[in-house]
């Protein structure tokens, strides 16, 4: 399957997750606002979340597809190289259930003092909100133990091409959501905030299920065997932790965001900073994550061949790709944040200052999401060739210095000042890892990509103009009835769409010929 084909079949999985995901998020504005029992849920969430990024779908995809994808390209015959990443696959899941299994329950014991240390018992002290945060956390928790296993079968099914499984797991933890709120809400925020809490732990179960499933189904399913440091085990134990913080550096970042903000700034702002982050992730996922995973396997192929400019090529692809994607998005989302965040969040409990609040949050972290996406696509460069400990050294250097800024500019500017430090901190990240990879002649843009992207950056700002000239139009309909807000959504996405396609059609930023040659088969 071609790189773009691969791509576009996981950010189309990925985009169906996140629309239903964004399903997910109206209602719990609806249910949840942005209050007391929001702020305790987020903060809850946040936690299992932080280490699905770091070690499912970080570590994991990071340091485990690599190693199977590298004996896949060497292997002459299918049939045995299927068998060999099925052993790594067992020998992985043997060294790492125990692990993952004492590590979930030494959290939930310890979920107390944790979660003091994250909020500082949040900026109002209140001890009712950090014991509903305790008690979120520990029914929550045990997702990160279920979607870990799910993301190792993840891993060996996309090392064998199959992207697309994977890939719509996540639209069952959205779906689990959805009928909690619609089906098991309680009667008031906290009740509902304790279901949803529980929703996590069910939904982590119904993914590792559809996961195992697949692989049986194809003849993969890895059996639990007992634990043995084999050499390929090692490399992976050896690659996991740089693996994680080198990939997980923006959820790192946001984790930082959410514990200054619970710690120091008024109530809401967890919340406004959750909403923003939501949107934002929307594009992310969609192409930056979907590029990212169909890369790793792609680069570790060409590279266990012994074919690296093929590799730097494809990297070039994937950069240009979501590029000619990642722009106008974040352009639309930083000009029209306003009547976007207005149309999908502001009713029932989310109130208009909330909604301003949220937009001014979203505009910032807006201004990263190029940068986000481009981490994605840049690490594997490194990944595929077996370095995770630079991409965890540069990561950590981002880190701080988005702690930093986080600690600065909440002063200047409260939540507004943390999404502004993210964002620095993303681009820092991507400039680094972009100059560390020239020096080692491991990437360099080509002409294709030189020459197209001042072209998609015209067109975008050219859109922008015109999304400029529709927000006092959609305002008011975004702030109406459901229709109303519908029609908006579809003026600001069908407009900018249109506007964006064209341009970049005449000045020659994207060519169609070129889009549909890169959906055939490599």
């Amino acid at each position: 399957m071609s790189l773009i084909r691969a791509a576009t079949t996981v950010g189309g999985m990925t985009l169906l997750s996140r629309i239903v995901g964004m399903v997910r998020e109206i209602l719990m504005a609806r249910y949840l606002g942005a209050g007391f029992a929001a702020d305790a849920f987020l903060v809850a969430f946040r936690l299992p979340n932080l280490f699905r990024s770091l070690f499912a779908e970080g570590a994991f995809s990071a340091a485990f597809v690599p190693l199977v994808s590298q004996q896949l390209g060497k292997e002459m015959d299918e049939a045995d190289g299927r068998l060999r990443a099925v052993r790594l696959t067992e020998q992985a899941l043997a060294v790492l259930f125990p692990v993952l299994l004492l590590f979930t329950i030494v959290i939930m014991l310890a979920a107390s003092p944790i979660v003091w240390a994250m909020t500082g018992g949040f900026e109002d002290r209140s001890p009712e909100k950090l014991e509903l945060t305790v008690q979120l956390t520990r029914l929550a928790f045990p997702y990160l133990m279920l979607i870990s296993l799910a993301s190792l079968l993840g891993g060996l099914l996309n090392a064998l091409g199959r992207f697309w499984v994977y890939a719509a797991a996540p639209i069952l933890l959205n779906l689990t959501f959805i009928i909690g709120f619609l089906l098991f809400r309680g009667t008031t925020p906290i009740e509902t905030a304790t279901m949803q809490a529980a929703a996590i732990a069910v939904a982590g179960i119904l993914q590792f299920l559809w996961l195992c499933w697949d692989c049986w189904r194809i003849g993969v399913l890895p059996r639990l065997t007992w634990p043995r440091l084999t050499p390929e085990v090692k490399t992976l134990l050896k690659r996991i932790g740089p693996a994680a913080i080198g990939a997980g550096a923006t959820q790192i970042n946001l984790l930082v965001s959410t514990m200054i903000a619970a710690r120091n700034l008024p109530e809401g702002s967890v919340s406004y900073l959750y909403y923003a982050d939501r949107l934002n992730q929307l594009a992310l996922g969609m192409i930056g994550v979907g590029m990212g995973v169909a890369l790793l396997p792609t680069m570790g192929r060409l590279l266990g061949a012994g074919n690296n400019e093929a590799a730097i090529h494809q990297q070039n692809r994937g950069i240009e790709f979501v590029l000619l994607f990642g722009l106008p998005a974040s352009v639309a989302l930083i000009v029209s944040a306003d009547p976007i965040v207005a149309a999908l969040f502001q009713h029932g409990e989310f109130t208009r200052a909330d909604r301003i609040a949220c937009a001014a949050a979203l505009k910032a972290f807006s201004t990263g999401l190029v940068a986000y996406m481009l981490v994605k696509v840049l690490t594997p460069g490194f990944h595929a060739r077996g370095d995770t400990r630079t991409p965890m050294l540069i990561a950590l250097g981002a880190i701080a210095l988005n702690l930093t800024g986080n600690l600065l500019l909440s002063r200047m500017l409260d939540h507004v000042g943390i999404a502004v430090a993210t964002s620095i901190s993303a681009w820092v990240n991507v400039a680094v890892l972009a100059l560390v990879l020239i020096r080692r002649a491991d990437w360099h843009p080509d002409g294709g990509l030189t020459k197209s992207v001042p072209r998609m950056l015209a067109a975008a700002l050219l859109m922008a103009g015109m999304l400029l000239a529709l927000n006092p139009i959609v305002l008011p309909l975004a702030e109406g009835s459901l229709a109303g807000r519908a029609m908006g959504m579809l003026l600001l996405v069908g407009g900018g769409g249109l506007v964006y396609a064209g341009i970049g059609l005449l000045i020659g930023a994207w060519s169609p010929r070129q889009l549909l040659n890169s959906f055939r088969r490599g």
